[in-house]
C-alpha cells in the first residue's frame, strides 16, 4: 500500500461521516445532464487519408454537460489532430458516467465493434477516487484494462488522459476537495510510474489548473465557466482539454511514427 495512502487514510477517517453528508447533498442538489449525443462522427479533410480513434471511460469521456460529442472532447480533439496533420479523422466514443475501471474493462471493452484502430484515448480516474479506490486496487485494474485491450488490438497505442481536476470542482466542499482531489493526483501519480516504462502505452501526467489554463488561453471570467453543472466541464473546457490532450499525442514521437505507416484511405 502506498504511504501516502495509508497516511492520507488515517487524516481522512475522522472525515468519511462529514463526506458522506456532503456527498449525499451534492447529489440532490446538482442536476443529473445526460450524457452527449452522437458518440460517433469524422472530420474530413481534402486528403484521402485517415485515422481512426477509439476514446474510452467515464462521464467526462462520455460527454456530460454538452449536448453532442462533436462540441465535446473528442470533437476538440479530432479537430486539432486533423488540422495540425491535414488528415481526416473517424472517431468512436464508448463511454459511460459513473463507470470505474473495472467496469470499463467488464462492461465496455467487450461491446466495441471494431477489430482495429489507430488510437485508444482513455479518460478514467474520478469514480474510482469517490469510492475511496486504493492505488493499489487501481493500478491493478488498470494493469488488466491494458491487457484486454492490448489483446484486442496489439499494436494500437493507448493514451491516457489526465486525472480530473477535482480540487477545482466549485459544487465540493474544502473537505471533499482535500480527500478525493489528493487522492486522484495520487493514482495519477502511480498510474504514470507504472506505465512509464511500457511500451505503447502513455499518460498525460500535467494536473489540471484553471487558473494555468486562463493564463495560457488569456481568458477572462469566473471559474464556474469551466463547469456545466459544478462538477462535470463545459463546452469551453471539453475545447481546452480535448486540444492539449491532442497535442501531448501530437508530440509523442510513436503517434507520428505510426501516422506515417498506419494511415489509410478515407472512404466515407
Amino acid at each position: 500500500m502506498s504511504i501516502k495512502y495509508y497516511l492520507g487514510s488515517i487524516v481522512s477517517l475522522p472525515l468519511l461521516p462529514i463526506l458522506f453528508l456532503q456527498g449525499k447533498k451534492i447529489r440532490t442538489n446538482i442536476p443529473k445532464l445526460p450524457e452527449a449525443r452522437e458518440p460517433d462522427g469524422y472530420v474530413k479533410k481534402n486528403s484521402s487519408k485517415i485515422i481512426e480513434i477509439l476514446c474510452i471511460g467515464e462521464s467526462t469521456i462520455a460527454g456530460v454537460g454538452v449536448d453532442f460529442h462533436k462540441n465535446g472532447f473528442i470533437g476538440a480533439l479530432a479537430n486539432t489532430i486533423s488540422d495540425t496533420k491535414v488528415i481526416s479523422v473517424a472517431w468512436k466514443v464508448y463511454a459511460k458516467s459513473g463507470y470505474t475501471v473495472k467496469m470499463v474493462r467488464e462492461k465496455i471493452v467487450p461491446i466495441i465493434k471494431e477489430n482495429r484502430t489507430d488510437l485508444i484515448i482513455i479518460g478514467l480516474g474520478g469514480n474510482d477516487a469517490f469510492l475511496l479506490h486504493s492505488p493499489k486496487v487501481w493500478i491493478g485494474e488498470i494493469e488488466q484494462l491494458i491487457t484486454k485491450l492490448q489483446v484486442k488490438f496489439p499494436k494500437t497505442p493507448i493514451y491516457f488522459t489526465n486525472m480530473p481536476p477535482i480540487k477545482e470542482f466549485p459544487a465540493f466542499t474544502k473537505s471533499i476537495k482535500f480527500v478525493i482531489g489528493n487522492l486522484v493526483e495520487l493514482l495519477g501519480k502511480h498510474l504514470y510510474r507504472r506505465i512509464k516504462n511500457k511500451d505503447n502505452v502513455y499518460y498525460n501526467n500535467e494536473v489540471i489548473t484553471l487558473k494555468s489554463w486562463q493564463k495560457k488561453y488569456k481568458l477572462s471570467g469566473d471559474i464556474s465557466t469551466f463547469f456545466s453543472d459544478g462538477v462535470h466541464p463545459s463546452k469551453l473546457t471539453y475545447q481546452l482539454w480535448g486540444k492539449d490532450m491532442a497535442n501531448f499525442i501530437l508530440k509523442i514521437k510513436a503517434f507520428n511514427h505510426g501516422f506515417t505507416r498506419n494511415h489509410r484511405t478515407f472512404s466515407a
